[in-house]
């Protein structure tokens, strides 16, 4: 786990780097608002095809060199954007970035594969602080580096470094959590199985409407990630530099809710119910930051929003880990990390279409409703509990 959460971190570092720079550099190359949305949604949804790919690949040959290739491929895609002197080039190193976005799914699968029931959520959360330890030292060490004259190529060629970091850390450091006994072993349960769609998968773990909530929780970040500089560079006439310490404070309060607080959590309150805490906090995040019209109200819709989606992650994760047969995990956990990928698609692109059409309180509206759907959900795992289906369902198509 320590080895692990270095990796993750130090990738996580180099992409936060390029939150708070982005919708200050685009403008440069010609980019519309919408075009950021675009930037912001081309990479999610290059992620979001390939998902299931690098998980399926990881249950087949391990997860260490699918997290490997992904980090490499991360490092070049930052090169490509330090170096973009056109919209199109933009676009082209954003698109590789998104096709490489397959390293936090491989990792969750990794602490899946090597953590007992009782301290999976735990274990999820400690990668949730580093996910937010990465939006802590990369938004503000982003804007940083870009300063007040926009050193771009240099936050570019910073991530692209760290990413590099990343994989040799990872090439000497972590160890392969499926032995090849393990893969064996797992390639024949799925090959006696036959073979099974993503959907029947889907229903015969009983998972298809729990893998939806990883789409819609990252529709709300996006929303907020995309809106939220924008918002505060023109009615505050904020830089990268600011928001960059913005999400950098918050990034430093997911860190410490999640490596200290979720495991406690979890024991006092139990899964759902802090489901259910989340999304209420979420809700409210965005009724505020809807309502807003000054700069605390702005600031702590921003905050209550983001740590509502912040206690949100490592549930998901958890309770996707526990109701998957171990056969399935890498490409259970990467179908997640797909639906995940189709929100941050999606979030962009519906806040942009409601800036377009009203103004930024209407856009903070489609974060809103999507934190809604989300909170009916967690209420009603409350209400109506369900099982984790059997192994054996998960394989051989019973509905059991």
């Amino acid at each position: 786990m320590p080895f692990l959460f270095a990796t993750v971190l130090l990738d996580l570092i180099g992409f936060g780097i390029i939150i708070p720079i982005l919708p200050f550099m685009a403008p440069t190359l010609g980019a519309s608002n919408f075009d950021i949305a675009l930037l912001i949604a081309v990479y999610s949804l290059c992620g979001a095809l390939v998902g299931p790919f690098w998980g399926r690949l990881s249950d087949r040959i391990g997860r260490k060199p699918v997290l490997l290739i992904c980090l490499a491929g991360a490092a070049v895609s930052y090169v490509l954007l330090a170096f973009a002197n056109t919209l199109f080039l933009l676009y082209v190193a954003r698109i590789l970035a998104g096709l490489m976005a397959g390293n936090f799914a491989v990792a969750s699968a990794m602490v899946a594969d090597i953590s007992a029931p009782d301290k999976r959520a735990r274990n999820m959360g400690l990668m949730g602080a580093a996910f937010g330890l990465g939006l802590v030292i990369g938004p503000a060490l982003g804007g940083i580096l870009a300063g007040d004259d926009g050193r771009y190529m240099l936050v570019g060629l910073v991530s692209a470094g760290l990413s590099l970091a990343a994989m040799l850390a990872g090439a000497v450091m972590v160890k392969e959590s499926l032995s090849p006994a393990q893969r064996k072993e797992h390639r024949d349960e799925r090959d006696k199985a036959g073979k099974v769609s993503m959907l029947k998968m889907l229903r015969n773990t009983r998972n298809t409407g729990l893998v939806g909530q990883f789409f819609l929780a990252n529709n709300c970040h996006t929303t907020v990630s995309y809106l939220f500089p924008l918002w505060v560079g023109a009615y505050l006439g904020w830089g990268a530099k600011e928001v960059g310490l913005v999400f950098g404070i918050q990034g430093l309060a997911m860190a410490i809710l999640q490596s200290s607080l979720i495991g406690q959590l979890v024991r006092l309150m139990g899964e759902r119910w802090l489901l259910t805490l989340g999304t209420s906090l979420a809700s409210l995040g965005f009724i505020l930051l809807a309502l807003a019209n000054d700069q605390t109200m702005i600031l702590a819709g921003f905050f209550t929003a983001i740590t509502g989606g912040t206690l949100c992650g490592p549930v998901l994760n958890s309770l996707l880990a526990e109701r998957t047969p171990a056969a399935l995990r890498g490409r259970m956990l990467g179908t997640a990390g797909s639906s995940s990928a189709f929100g941050r698609v999606a979030g962009p692109l519906l806040a942009g279409i409601l800036l377009s059409l009203g103004n930024f309180h209407i856009a903070w509206l489609g974060g809103l409703a999507m934190a809604g759907l989300m909170l009916a959900w967690a209420g009603r795992q409350i209400l109506y509990p369900s099982t984790p289906a059997v192994e054996a369902a998960a394989t051989t198509g019973s509905s059991s």
